[in-house]
């Protein structure tokens, strides 16, 4: 008689499970329309990243999954001690030609280690083409710049002091400075045993500085120590488009949100004044025209604006620019440079502005 009991019972877990298994599986495809409903959704969400629906790639893509950030190795007493040179130095306008503009300039703790302008002024109030990037993930990213120009970021340390438009410095102008500083002269004699200080061993200080930085804790950061329970359905829902429908983990994954290569958006301004060929001006590699390193999007919502042009305020208007599949170079040839090549990973993808909305919200939670 129990048996009977159980039976209708039974019938309908059997029931819930085949409804439910055919929601996971339409959303398990990448291209599938819509969102799950919230329940469906956070089932489909329930363990850690590598269980999670299948990103959206495209030709090209190179995927890794989501994760915490890896741990970097302990620092050594003198990697320590060259840091806290670094941070000072960070700080310190007389490593510029004026006398005026630090590190911390471009790059402030109160604007998510950015300027939030949308491109950087520098010396003689000489405006640049680029946006300053937020250095928050700097310690693990390489290559440096939107351009992947320096290899290292003692490499990278180097070219605002010594940028005509930026610090303006030379060895020649900054190096006294830096060696009628009792404290500089002290620290670095401790340190390396030699009483000069050289323009590579304050690049060197600022480095190892930087490799202390961290991105800010986060919503994000505790998803992937907790799962899924800590956002909004409205949060969670731009996460499976993030990973789906919107594609943009094509570009955006692993650990640090990059994939760290180099993707033309449209944006480069091709054959207009305020033309960027990004990448190709270090390789010369037509394929890299209008191309720039795909940035890290941790403690994104702290570094507005976006693009290697600071051309949107908001990441609402980043998500209408994806949404619209990027803009749009010009085709003409112009100079030495070729045509940019459309990224076959940029496309319209058709979503509702309840959508975009989502997409943004996650975004914040980064």
């Amino acid at each position: 008689m129990s048996g009977f009991r159980l039976l209708p019972r039974i019938v309908l877990t059997l029931a819930i499970l085949a409804v439910g298994g055919s929601v996971v599986g339409r959303a398990q495809q990448a291209g599938g329309e819509g969102v799950p409903a919230v329940g469906a959704l956070r089932a489909l969400y329930a363990g850690g990243p590598a269980t999670w629906p299948r990103p959206r790639l495209g030709e090209g893509a190179r995927f890794t999954e989501f994760g915490p950030l890896p741990r970097l190795p302990e620092a050594s007493p003198r990697e320590q001690a060259l840091a806290e040179i670094g941070r000072r130095m960070f700080d310190d306008p007389a490593l510029s030609r004026s006398g005026q503009i630090a590190c911390a300039s471009c790059h402030s703790p109160e604007l998510g280690l950015a300027d939030g302008l949308r491109t950087a002024f520098g010396h003689d109030r000489q405006r640049g083409r680029r946006n300053a990037q937020s250095l928050y993930a700097a310690a693990w990213m390489t290559p440096l710049f939107w351009d992947g120009r320096a290899a290292t970021l003692e490499e990278q340390a180097l070219h605002p002091l010594l940028d005509g438009k930026e610090m303006a410095g030379s060895a020649r102008l900054i190096e006294p400075r830096i060696n009628r500083d009792k404290g500089y002269r002290a620290a670095f004699r401790e340190l390396n045993g030699h009483r000069r200080v050289t323009l590579q061993d304050a690049a060197a200080a600022i480095a190892a500085f930087e490799r202390t930085l961290r991105p800010p804790r986060s919503r994000w950061s505790r998803v992937m120590e907790r799962g899924v329970s800590v956002l909004t359905d409205q949060e969670l829902a731009g996460l499976h488009l993030f990973r789906t429908r919107a594609g943009c983990a094509a570009c955006h994954n692993g650990p640090l949100l990059s994939d760290g290569q180099f993707h033309n958006l449209g944006i480069s301004f091709y054959g207009r004044s305020r033309e960027d060929l990004g990448r190709y001006e270090v390789t010369r590699d037509p394929a890299d025209v209008g191309r720039f390193r795909t940035p890290s999007l941790l403690g994104v919502s702290r570094s507005a604006p976006y693009m290697h042009n600071g051309l949107f305020p908001t990441l609402e208007n980043v998500v209408a620019l994806y949404n619209g599949g990027g803009g749009r170079d010009r085709a003409r040839r112009m100079g030495e440079a070729p045509a940019p090549i459309p990224d076959p990973l940029v496309s319209k993808l058709g979503l509702t502005r309840d959508e975009q909305a989502a997409l943004a919200a996650f975004l914040r939670t980064l």
